[in-house]
């Protein structure tokens, strides 16, 4: 764990480049302090928020943005972005070498076969098929995604998700995804959490981002999703990501936007600009615009790039690909 961080909200971080590298978050001093005093440091951090939340209240905002503004990005131009916004997934019980690679022959089809269309951000696989992927792929500017630190459930070893991590850049992973212990999280152990993301980001290293997967699902209230978003930002996020996909519920619009507006408070303190990914569920054209409107409403046209803005899917690349040619095909 690095020694001695320190809360300083005000921070000016405006010459931080968020771009392939870890940005200067803001952290905590954890080297004295008895459990009680660490957990009033955490307190100290949530109350740089806005957690005056209720989510009847987060479900009428996300219901009258969408009435004033969903209808005015349905449109080619953003559905073409949004492709260039997906995370290609396959991260089955059933997967193996043939299905990965026979993946990869479609996404390089795909590219080389479409050059005026967007291509997708990056694919994500399970750790042992990243050296698939990674030596397979021929699209320069690609992401490797994979996702570690006992994915989905976070219930392993510390030292394995550190060394699955290590491993899985070692390999050629260029992102990792790694879930926020969430049981933890529920028993207030925050102490736990930031060290356990704290050690899986120096495994990353310098150039490799880590998005933090809250599993939103689970968390179930806006003031939990928020308060786990700031949890993972200061431990080392570069992202914050929805959900594994493997519960129910995924990704809802009360979540994206409960996160898109931490990070919004975040920037503003900070300068700091944190990503977000979507992911668990998001399939049609309509959710994909839905979860734009929000982006761009909440967080504003600086989001609006595939450096801060993800989708994990597949079947959406399909939906949308088919959208945008006029007919259903099913190339993903």
């Amino acid at each position: 764990m690095h020694p001695k961080h320190n809360i300083d909200m005000n921070t000016d971080h405006s010459n931080h480049h968020h771009e392939h590298c870890h940005h200067s978050h803001d952290h905590l001093d954890h080297d004295h302090g008895s459990h009680e005093q660490l957990k009033s440091r955490y307190e100290q951090a949530f109350s740089r928020f806005d957690l005056h939340l209720h989510d009847e209240i987060v479900q009428e905002e996300v219901k009258t943005l969408f009435a004033r503004h969903q209808a005015e990005n349905n449109t080619s131009e953003v559905l073409r972005f949004l492709l260039g916004t997906i995370e290609l997934t396959s991260l089955k019980v059933t997967d193996n070498e043939d299905n990965i690679l026979q993946m990869m022959e479609r996404v390089n089809s795909f590219v080389n076969d479409n050059p005026a269309l967007p291509h997708p951000a990056g694919i994500c696989v399970y750790p042992r098929f990243v050296s698939i992927v990674s030596n397979s792929l021929e699209v320069e500017d690609m992401e490797v995604s994979t996702v570690c630190g006992g994915f989905p459930s976070s219930q392993t070893f510390p030292e394995l998700k550190t060394v699955e991590t290590a491993l899985a850049v070692k390999d050629g992973a260029t992102e990792i995804d790694a879930v926020l212990p969430v049981g933890f999280f529920l028993a207030e152990d925050y102490d736990t959490i930031y060290n356990e993301i704290d050690e899986i980001k120096l495994a990353c290293g310098q150039d490799v981002p880590l998005k933090i997967i809250l599993e939103t699902g689970a968390l179930q209230t806006a003031v939990n999703i928020k308060k786990a978003a700031i949890l993972a930002i200061f431990s080392g996020a570069d992202y914050i990501k929805t959900s594994t996909g493997k519960i129910e519920p995924g990704a809802t619009p009360a979540a994206v936007y409960t996160m898109c507006k931490t990070i919004k408070e975040y920037y503003e303190q900070t300068g700091t600009a944190i990503g977000i990914k979507i992911a668990g569920g998001v399939r049609s054209c309509e959710d994909a615009v839905k979860y734009y409107t929000i982006v761009k409403e909440v967080l504003g046209d600086e989001w609006l790039n595939t450096r801060l803005f993800r989708i994990g899917a597949s079947g959406l690349a399909n939906n949308i690909l088919s959208e945008i040619i006029g007919k259903k095909v099913q190339v993903f």
